[in-house]
């Protein structure tokens, strides 16, 4: 049974490996994100990349990211209209603030890796990320904390789908995946899991496990090892098509 998912799989990897299968017929935050290949914009691009693909795409389309390069007062004013589902215009206006206070001081990559390099787990380069942006700016609401996430604990619940997909789109290559960074091995990868994508690997007997959480996400990935184990999230992108386009029902 594992070998004749492998096949579909790798099939379907195979077939989706292609910069037509990102358009504006079959949405996804990455499209937006692709245009710009900027680790800071992406990181805009992957925390709002929540809800309907369509509306996310719609959102995302709307923003102008070059508002990171003026001050902090003229992204409030640009932003004071501009809201996402549960965020408001002060958290919309406020993360562009944290991300500009970011791409001044730090690059991304260097403060994951300050993190990861310890064990190389992705978990601990999550929370020197998550870590450093609650640091740089004091702004709670609930909208705002929705959108960057908690920081992860030593056994986190959330699977942390948005950043794991994020982190996806900065490590690997091909042409889905535009990997700016080059410090993190793909091997690492935990894959984004969403409810969509748990349901379809269940379907497909890749894990058993009731609950979507973090530890459904690391034994989907530790299955998905099995397959490749020096790229298991590869195959990411094609468990959410076939769920999405109702190949697998889930």
């Amino acid at each position: 049974m594992s070998e004749q998912i492998k096949r579909l799989l790798d099939s379907e990897v195979k077939k989706r490996d292609s910069k037509d299968e990102i358009n504006y017929d079959k949405p996804d935050p990455i499209l937006v994100a692709r245009e710009k290949k900027d680790e800071f914009i992406s990181l805009i691009c992957a925390l709002f990349a929540y809800g309907n693909a369509k509306a996310i795409v719609k959102f995302l389309k709307s923003l102008d990211f070059s508002l990171l390069d003026l001050n902090e007062e003229e992204i409030k004013r640009a932003l004071k209209k501009r809201y996402y589902r549960f965020q408001n215009s002060d958290d919309v206006s406020q993360l562009f603030i944290t991300v500009k206070r970011l791409k001044c001081s730090f690059s991304i990559e260097e403060i994951f890796y300050e993190g990861y390099k310890k064990e190389h787990l992705i978990i601990d380069g999550l929370r020197e990320v998550i870590s450093k942006i609650y640091k740089i700016n004091p702004y709670r609401s609930k909208g705002y904390e929705f959108l960057i996430g908690k920081i992860p604990k030593a056994k986190p619940l959330s699977p942390y789908k948005r950043w794991n997909m994020y982190i996806r789109w900065m490590v690997r290559c091909d042409n889905i995946d535009f990997g700016l960074w080059k410090r993190v091995s793909k091997s690492d990868l935990i894959i984004p899991l969403d409810t969509h994508t748990f349901k379809v690997s269940k379907k497909l007997g890749l894990i058993n496990r009731k609950t979507y959480d973090y530890k459904a996400a690391v034994l989907l990935t530790q299955k998905l090892k099995e397959f490749d184990k020096n790229d298991p999230v590869k195959y990411d992108f094609a468990l959410y098509r076939l769920g999405q386009e109702g190949v697998v029902s889930n």
